[in-house]
């Protein structure tokens, strides 16, 4: 038969028209595989987006559904009348930064979540209804993962200060609470609008927890003795260094707090201690591409998966980096910035055996009746430290509290680890921004805090027993499950 015929089809591949029909069979191949991915990927992305017309015509149909904390209560909600709906806070300031709001623009949950809260997803009976009686139908309730009590718990910590802080699962990466201050009530924003856009110097809107960029001061050690202990896994006990209270370098010099004296220091000790002098010799001895590499895996000057508005942490500590930046960056100070949140994720990282988690702020998207439309789960973000390595720096951040800087967390009823830090506002300034991040307890880590205080002085004098009070609330909830 012809079709069998070696020369037929020899003249078959030399026919133009051949390869004209498998350049376009090839072509809508790759249009139907592009729409299968689209569809099955990219397209809740692309709908979501928040300049996609598709949700404020969703917004004009809808009515706005409800925020819920992980405890059922109510974060935000819309009053619906003849004439307007309203979006309520019955929180206040509590949640302002968290949460958002949904006027004057959109920010936190509500901007993240937006496509959520005003895409319906009633029963067709229900909407029918609805459509007969000219009712709009009610938007998807988003449930969080945030708990009101550490919510309140942090918030009252802050007090009056201006700072931060972050309470979060370390094996889930699960947020219970997220506190901004100066903060401002969501049910107002309209009305003080512009006020608040008009008070540069206190930064309202700014969610210092995701967004403030602070010098770490002596939290970021955690960093430098993780990078000492990669580079000399088997040697780094028998570090040993003298401190006198400075360390000069390029005409300059390094002091330790208060221009303390630590004497003969090992690792564990001058962790512990805080030395000042002790890291700054570190971090010139210190493989600079190799730690570049592990601060950037870290996710230093890069993208976090996190959902809410944030700002990248910076560090200095870079290939081709001068002296002076590096050892100014080794303790926090210069050009080393971080945001509290990044600081929480790197610390309960750590605790975690070395998996970093998703920060999780949504638990579960639900219908107006309670019915679950979707459920996010715990996710794995990368594996970033090896368990060993992991292991020895929780053991050295435990070894704060124990004979260190943390001392207000001895003797509490649980353990913990964590590291201080004080940083230096600026060269002619005494004050300086209070830090302290940490985990409890330290054998089977649960839960993580991370704490600044713009302007209040040591990490010891004050994040500490307040980090103290969020842990007390944290068991305190917990045993009552």
């Amino acid at each position: 038969m012809k079709r069998f015929d070696r020369q037929y089809w020899i003249n078959v591949l030399k026919a133009p028209q051949f390869w004209t029909g498998l350049i376009l069979f090839a072509m809508f191949t790759a249009l139907i595989v592009n729409i299968v991915f689209f569809v099955g990927n990219k397209s809740y992305d692309i709908i979501s987006d928040e300049h996609n017309p598709r949700q404020a015509l969703l917004g004009n149909q809808n009515v706005r559904g409800n925020i819920l904390s992980a405890d059922g209560e109510i974060l935000a909600c819309t009053n619906v009348t003849d004439e307007s709906e309203t979006r309520i806070y019955p929180y206040g300031d509590m949640f302002a930064h968290v949460v958002g709001f949904s006027t004057m623009g959109k920010t936190g949950i509500e901007n993240s979540m937006n496509m959520n809260l005003v895409t319906s997803n009633a029963s067709l009976a229900t909407k029918v209804d609805n459509d007969i009686t000219r009712t709009k139908d009610k938007g998807d309730t988003v449930v969080t993962t945030l708990s009101v009590p550490m919510q309140e718990c942090a918030y009252k910590a802050l007090g009056v200060y201006k700072g931060a802080i972050v309470v979060s699962e370390v094996k889930t990466g699960r947020i219970l609470a997220m506190v901004s201050k100066p903060c401002f009530d969501p049910n107002n924003i309209e009305y003080e609008w512009e006020d608040i856009v008009e008070d540069p110097d206190n930064s309202v809107l700014l969610n210092r927890a995701t967004q403030g960029l602070y010098p770490p001061g002596s939290t970021f050690k955690i960093l430098d003795v993780l990078e000492y202990v990669k580079e000399h896994p088997d040697t780094h006990e028998s570090f040993a260094y003298q401190c006198n209270g400075s360390f000069p370098y390029e005409g300059r010099k390094i002091t330790c707090f208060h221009n303390s004296v630590h004497g003969y220091e090992n690792l564990r000790r001058a962790f512990a201690q805080s030395c000042n002098c002790a890291f700054a010799s570190i971090s010139l001895d210190l493989d600079r591409e190799r730690y570049d590499k592990t601060l950037k895996s870290l996710l230093f000057d890069s993208d976090l998966p996190l959902d809410i508005e944030y700002n990248k942490s910076h560090t200095p500590i870079q290939v081709g980096a001068s002296d002076i930046d590096v050892v100014q960056g080794s303790i926090g100070q210069g050009k080393t910035l971080m945001t509290p949140m990044h600081m929480n994720m790197i610390t309960a990282c750590i605790a975690n055996k070395g998996s970093m988690m998703k920060p999780m702020l949504v638990d579960r998207i639900e219908n107006f009746n309670g019915e679950v439309m979707k459920t996010y789960q715990p996710t794995v973000y990368a594996n970033l430290i090896d368990e060993k390595t992991a292991a020895i720096v929780s053991d050295y951040m435990h070894s704060v509290i124990t004979e260190g800087t943390a001392s207000a967390l001895r003797n509490v009823g649980y353990t913990s680890a964590g590291k201080t830090g004080s940083a230096e506002i600026s060269s002619g300034s005494d004050n300086s921004h209070s830090w302290f991040t940490g985990y409890a307890p330290y054998e089977d880590p649960q839960v993580c805090v991370t704490i600044i205080f713009e302007g209040a002085g040591t990490g010891a004098s004050y994040a500490v027993p307040m980090a103290k009070r969020l842990f007390d609330c944290y068991f305190e909830e917990n045993s009552q499950e």
